[in-house]
């Protein structure tokens, strides 16, 4: 009986050991994922960031391209035993105390296990530090991409990158960013960030208990390389955008330029406006501050974020639409005084024939004429009450791109100013007001607010008789067969063509005998409209919308230049110069157009309130 016990006990025994040995060779020879979780506590992951994509104008020429940062990372955790710490801090041109308080906060806040010592080093110091790297123990480099800038221009369009912060990181659907990576943060670089940033790379290392670099891990198979980001073509013209630059320098407002046939943007210009080197990576931080003082808000993107009461640029709006809704017709004459009485209140006009034409209204921008064009619309029997009449002409304007977002691929677009109805029943009561308490918008004036941006589109549509492309700046994307669909399709307005050719007539006489005549280009058909934009807070805004030629446009363009009066004083010379150089590039200089464009490029228009204080304000030009 005993006998068969004891072999029962070493019968068991033996089966344990079998198994021991079993699993042994399970974990050590047949699966290696415990050896790998072992030797993952001495590897270390190193990210390998891909070059951002480079963006080029539409004549190919290089506007950004990147350049290395280089950042002093610290393995954690760490020991800094026998490490000279005197040393480092030479070489990084710090003090002891400012290692110190480096090192504690690098300790406190590692991700996967490591942390950054010193963000954006210079090529000087990371060339010193990487020639005694060795010495260091735990310390070791990542090197991404910043950017940097052939010209000095297109900050607006281009943007920057920044940091991803923390709400950039929740936002992420697919864990791409990580803490201390670059993100685009305006302008383009934030539209096209998909495309322009690329895809990461990854190499393991070995690494011993100081975190001293050993060796590739397995041979580098596990390894994987970055992918570079897509390049980018923009529409842009970079002769045609620093040509506006300069002549919109020391001004505060904006110019844009759009090809109607494709709705390509040309130029997109705002004023003040900031070297784009400034702002990367490693010199934002010297000059951003300033920059933010500054009362002429360069960092403001006043193409596509600032409403303006489109003032007498309006008026080919109005002729379209009481054309359309049978308010006036081609024929229709109005008498004109001087002036629109309404009730005791008095709009004045300029001086003009007293018969006004259609065409003519336009070429002396007549108010009284779409006064009368405003008041045969919200008085037709075709509209139960002036609230219809308002939805009405409302739903036109929304048919141009006004009130709403274009949707163009530059970062802070807005809708601009076109009120509901409910907002007139706020101010004046439901159903008690009438074209009288509105009679403003006629002539561009009162509730209505049109971005640079929006008034270029509508420059668009009459050059098109119609019609207009979703203005846009990305012309090709490198590996992508075409650009996002909504840039190929044409957008309709509410106005039949048959209407437009009357209208762009008198936009042409206004550039043959009317407001903007005396700056008439010969060998150039253009057709405009110049605008004084009442302004509540300071000097008159001057505003001019255009496109040339009348036939096969290929320029359509919007100026505002702010506090500078009169339209036919600043801006459309400005509209005028810029058509020429993109049409004609050879024919300004030793014209006897060179006295306007010095007159342009070395007037000062900023009000002299802000000039003082905007001296006060450090940032580089």
């Amino acid at each position: 009986m005993y006998q068969h016990r004891s072999l029962y006990i070493y019968a068991v025994v033996v089966l344990i050991g079998l198994l021991y040995i079993m699993r042994l060779l399970q974990i050590q020879v047949i699966d290696d994922k415990y050896a790998i979780i072992a030797e993952k506590i001495s590897l270390r992951k190193q990210t390998i960031y891909p070059q951002r994509g480079l963006i080029f104008d539409r004549n190919d020429k290089l506007i950004v391209y990147n350049d290395p940062v280089y950042d002093l990372m610290l393995s954690v955790p760490i020991k800094l035993k026998g490490i000279d710490t005197l040393g480092l801090c030479a070489l990084l041109e710090i003090d002891k105390p400012e290692f110190d308080k480096r090192l504690a906060k690098a300790k406190s806040k590692s991700y996967r296990g490591k942390s950054v010592f010193k963000k954006n080093i210079s090529n000087l110091v990371f060339a010193r530090v990487q020639e005694r790297l060795y010495e260091f123990k735990g310390f070791f480099f990542e090197i991404r991409q910043d950017r940097n800038y052939k010209f000095n221009s297109s900050s607006h369009v281009l943007g920057y990158l920044g940091e991803v912060n923390k709400l950039d990181l929740e936002l992420q659907s697919d864990e791409f960013y990580e803490q201390g990576d670059f993100v685009g943060k305006k302008g383009v670089e934030k539209f096209y960030e998909d495309y322009l940033r690329g895809i990461k790379g990854e190499q393991y290392f070995y690494v011993d208990k100081f975190g001293v670099n050993k060796g590739p891990y397995k041979k580098g198979k596990l390894d994987v390389p970055a992918i570079d980001g897509n390049n980018l073509k923009l529409s842009l013209d970079i002769d045609l955008q620093q040509y506006g630059e300069m002549l919109l320098n020391n001004k505060m407002g904006s110019v844009v330029a759009i090809d109607p046939k494709t709705g390509e943007i040309l130029a997109l210009i705002s004023s003040p406006f900031y070297n784009p080197s400034n702002f990367n990576i490693q010199n934002r931080g010297n000059y951003y501050a300033g920059a933010i003082k500054d009362p002429t808000k360069p960092i403001f993107n006043r193409a596509v974020s600032a409403p303006y009461p489109p003032g007498s640029t309006f008026k080919p709006i109005m002729a379209l639409i009481g054309l359309q809704d049978e308010a006036i017709n081609e024929h229709t004459h109005f008498g004109c005084p001087g002036y629109y009485r309404l009730g005791r209140r008095i709009i004045k006009c300029h001086g003009h024939t007293f018969s006004t034409s259609l065409q003519r209204s336009i070429a002396s921008s007549c108010n009284t004429y779409y006064c009368n064009t405003f008041k045969n619309m919200m008085q037709s029997d075709k509209y139960a009450n002036t609230e219809e009449a308002y939805n009405s002409w409302r739903e036109y304007l929304k048919s141009f791109g006004i009130g709403k977002e274009l949707g163009i691929d530059v970062s802070g677009e807005i809708k601009g100013w076109l009120m509901d109805a409910s907002f007139y029943d706020k101010m004046h009561g439901e159903g008690r007001w009438s074209y009288a308490n509105i009679i403003s918008l006629s002539f561009g004036q009162g509730e209505l607010g049109l971005t640079p941006m929006q008034m270029a589109n509508v420059a668009s549509v009459i050059a098109n008789r119609g019609y207009y492309f979703t203005p846009h700046v990305v012309r090709q994307i490198e590996g992508i067969d075409k650009i996002p669909e909504k840039y190929l399709m044409k957008n309709y307005t509410k106005i039949s063509p048959t209407h437009f050719e009357p209208v762009i007539e008198g936009m042409h006489e206004v550039t043959l005998s009317g407001t903007a005549a005396h700056i008439a280009i010969a060998g150039l058909d253009i057709a405009g409209k110049t605008g004084t934009v009442q302004n509540p807070h300071g000097k008159n805004h001057s505003a001019y919308i255009a496109f040339s030629p009348l036939e096969n446009p290929k320029i359509a363009i919007a100026v505002v230049v702010e506090e500078a009066g009169y339209g036919s004083t600043w801006a459309a010379p400005i509209a005028h110069l810029l058509i020429e150089h993109y049409l004609q590039p050879d024919s300004v200089e030793g014209s006897s157009r060179q006295y306007l464009v010095d007159k342009m490029k070395n007037s000062n228009l900023i009000p002299l309130k802000l000039r003082a204080l905007r001296d006060t304000a450090i940032y580089g030009n």
